[in-house]
């Protein structure tokens, strides 16, 4: 038996308290008492699955006697609807399997032009001296490749209202996230009516796309513009042939924009910070980027010859998980490392700490690259490194943001270094993804400039 019962928490709340002021102080703390961790929030039996052995059980050898956790589904059912991320079941079976070959290898192969495109397009943008608001900057260029990439479009005219609204409908989710005790989406507070707004907004502005879409298909073929849209579009059941709803439709496209941009923009936020706290680091970066591009945009073709960038991204990934925690609730009985859980359970998969294991990662906090040999990565446990899940609900994307993580680097860390506001506090707060509490305020200055090199 591997069960750790916590320290008795509040009476009534037990340790809801301490995980809604902090729950990556929580998660800390929890990782240190053993394999798998009773808590209690309110009347409720919360289990936090600690070690990659437990981990691996609950997101694949046992992952059929699993669902997401209704908490998460509460938050976020409202503005992604039943897509890929809150559905369960045949349901969810049936979709991925119409939603994955859009993000096959070969299917991503022609976005690579797109993402360095608005990569580049953006570095236009930024002034020697001038300060950015990174978080921002790198939002800006996810959200221009995942409406290109989703559905054909640029982010102008509607389309710059789409991100308006997405934004705006995640703000709200993202304060809710670790919040258990909250309004009713249904209940007319001023930031549920502006979340509202927001879904509504969004629900017009891509049927609009739909139904534009539909409107030039000839017959029973699809305009395919190389878009994940286009793959939906053609999409059918095998079991009957019919094609996906509209309200399918719109679902997989909000859990593009939803999940789609936002992880990988935390990422690359990261990764700036990252690079402006070790010299050394992003001198190696540099060198790489110089040597194999030697000015030159970047290519699919060229990630294998950037093993560095690799490494470096891996990394970033491994302190800094965007997607720092994931939920599941029990639907049968179930034992895990024998542990016996009941059905409803509540189970929190701690992404964040089993990440900071000293005893998979040596000196978990420092940031090393060189960590990454392919011998490391073979001794990993199973469950020992999540940042895009694990088992059959591992991110579909994964290969996408990826591919899209490096050569957004590759475009910008060519051109360009930044350096962190001086006395600017940053610490990692824990929101629907992993973010800097107060922001990335960062200088901008161009290689080779004179500012570069003060």
């Amino acid at each position: 038996m591997t069960l750790t019962i916590a320290p008795r928490g509040q009476w009534l709340m037990g340790h809801m308290p301490q995980f809604q002021a902090d729950a990556l102080d929580f998660l800390t703390h929890a990782y240190r008492l053993g394999d798998i961790v009773r808590f209690r929030f309110g009347p409720f039996p919360l289990y936090v699955m600690n070690s990659p052995q437990a981990i691996h059980e609950v997101l694949v050898s046992k992952a059929a006697s699993f669902y997401k956790s209704r908490g998460t589904k509460g938050v976020l059912k409202p503005l992604l609807g039943t897509g890929l991320f809150t559905s369960d079941g045949e349901f969810w079976r049936g979709q991925r399997k119409l939603v994955s070959p859009a993000f096959h290898t070969k299917r991503i192969a022609r976005y690579a032009q797109i993402m360095v495109g608005f990569a580049s397009a953006q570095a236009d943008t930024w002034r020697d001296g001038a300060e950015i608001d990174t978080e921002s900057e790198m939002a800006e260029i996810t959200m221009h490749i995942i409406a290109k990439a989703g559905f054909d479009s640029d982010v102008t005219g509607d389309e710059h209202e789409l991100r308006g609204a997405v934004e705006e409908a995640l703000s709200v989710a993202d304060e809710n996230f670790n919040t258990l005790l909250r309004w009713p989406y249904w209940i007319p507070t001023a930031k549920n009516r502006r979340f509202l707004r927001a879904i509504a907004r969004l629900d017009t502005l891509i049927q609009r796309v739909i139904n534009d879409r539909r409107a030039g298909r000839t017959g029973a073929d699809i305009d395919d513009k190389g878009d994940a849209l286009s793959m939906l579009l053609a999409a059918v059941h095998d079991e009957d042939g019919r094609g996906m709803t509209d309200k399918q439709l719109r679902d997989e496209i909000m859990t593009l924009f939803g999940a789609g941009h936002e992880t990988t923009a935390k990422a690359l936020t990261w990764a700036w910070y990252v690079l402006s706290q070790h010299a050394d680091i992003q001198a190696r970066l540099h060198d790489e980027l110089d040597t194999v591009l030697g000015g030159r945009m970047p290519t699919m073709d060229d990630l294998p010859n950037l093993p560095y960038l690799d490494r470096f991204l891996k990394e970033v990934l491994r302190i800094y998980p965007p997607a720092w925690v994931t939920t599941r609730d029990a639907i049968e009985p179930v034992d895990v490392l024998g542990v016996p859980l009941k059905r409803s359970a509540i189970v929190i998969i701690n992404i964040y700490g089993v990440h900071r294991d000293p005893a998979i990662y040596p000196d978990p906090l420092r940031f090393d690259p060189d960590r990454w040999t392919p011998e490391f990565e073979r001794s990993l446990p199973k469950g020992a490194y999540l940042p895009f899940g694990s088992g059959p609900r591992v991110c579909v994307g994964n290969a996408f943001a990826q591919m899209e993580a490096k050569l957004v680097l590759a475009v910008l860390a060519q051109r360009f270094t930044l350096r962190l506001r001086p006395g600017h506090t940053v610490e990692p707060e824990d929101r629907f993804t992993l973010r800097p509490k107060f922001g990335l305020p960062m200088i901008v200055h161009k290689r080779g400039s004179d500012l570069a090199q003060r």
